[in-house]
């Protein structure tokens, strides 16, 4: 990250308007983490308050009827209460947590696997897939089944295949099928014609939900864009002078890709997990106004607004403050997604 890229992204308002919220959401989030879990904490998203449902921002708590442990801190209902007397404020703050959990670890698997397959199909695209991989792969999977059902005899296919490669009689084995590049990009576009949330909504409803599952599956459902971003740069910087003289040098590819190559293609992969955050973040605000996100106990700011939907003219604050608080974050990491992109690009820099 050189000086130019600092100076681009300062000049760009709306750019740093989306980091300073992202970085008050991170801040309040952490403090929500800490505010609200272990045996006492200090705001209780779980305490139920029947004699104090549907109290509006702001309104000071009942002391006569409230035994001590049930007083918000302060003796206020911040943010108000909902249906059951919960306060909405301790809920907010745990529900932050959840997303911010959500969408980075999210994100950080579909990155992960981007990178990998991306990678894969950047640099070794140009390469077959044989008959051979196929027969070592199928042998690699099922070899432990058949050991555990016939012993040993189970695994003589497989030595009489190692056999044939070691004594290089295997000409029909060497046969040439496809293409990496075409084997990948073909999965990358079945991927991308399944509208994802609706895969998503449709892999939940099947798994128990729990943060993890939801983490899991939106990860393994969104790594696609990243795949991409990785394919097209490595495509690009296989064919530059220092990829080149690296591999004139004898170094192994490896090293090209990691040492070389993958820090260059990393900018387009910044951009794309900032964003990708704002869209999970929302995926599961949306899978948890449905029913399929995570479950109680756990607040989400999804469920808090599913919640008030119910009390949308009685108690309007239970549907705008969580819908609210959605839309910033998410704005949030757009605006500062677009500006990183846009600082990351050096036509762009050139121009201003």
């Amino acid at each position: 990250m050189n000086r130019g890229f600092w100076a681009t992204l300062k000049r760009d308002k709306l750019a740093m308007l989306g980091f300073w919220i992202f970085l008050a959401f991170f801040i309040t989030a952490v403090a929500g983490a800490v505010l609200t879990s272990g045996k006492h904490p200090i705001f209780n998203p779980s305490i139920i308050r029947l004699e104090e449902k549907l109290k509006p921002p702001l309104s000071h708590a009942n002391k006569e009827v409230l035994s001590p442990e049930q007083i918000p801190p302060f003796g206020i209902y911040i943010l108000g209460t909902d249906e059951l007397g919960r306060d909405v404020f301790s809920r907010m703050l745990q529900g932050a947590w959840v997303s911010l959990t959500v969408g980075f670890v999210a994100v950080g698997i579909s990155v992960a696997i981007g990178i990998v397959v991306g990678g894969i199909a950047g640099f070794f695209g140009d390469r077959y897939i044989c008959v051979y991989h196929i027969l070592a792969t199928v042998f690699a999977i099922s070899s432990p089944f058949l050991f555990i059902k016939y012993g040993w005899l189970g695994l003589i296919p497989i030595f009489c295949f190692i056999l044939c490669i070691k004594m290089k009689v295997y000409p029909v084995l060497r046969h040439k099928l496809i293409m990496i590049d075409t084997i990948i990009t073909g999965i990358i576009d079945i991927m991308l014609c399944f509208p994802s949330f609706f895969l998503i909504l449709t892999i939940v409803a099947f798994i128990p939900g729990s943060i993890f599952s939801i983490m899991a599956v939106i990860g393994l459902t969104s790594w696609m864009g990243t795949a991409r971003f990785v394919r097209a740069e490595f495509l690009s910087l296989r064919e530059q002078d220092f990829v080149l003289a690296a591999k004139a040098l004898g170094v192994s590819e490896f090293r090209i890709i990691f040492r070389h190559m993958l820090p260059n293609a990393i900018a387009p992969v910044l951009v794309s997990a900032t964003l990708g955050i704002a869209s999970a973040i929302l995926t599961e605000a949306g899978l948890s106004f449905l029913g399929f996100g995570v479950p109680p106990p756990h607040a989400t700011w999804g469920n808090i607004l599913s919640d008030g939907k119910q009390y949308l003219f009685d108690a309007p604050w239970l549907t705008f403050i969580p819908g609210i608080a959605i839309l910033v974050v998410v704005l949030s990491f757009n605006l500062f997604g677009e500006g990183l992109r846009d600082a990351l690009n050096p036509r762009l820099r050139q121009q201003r």
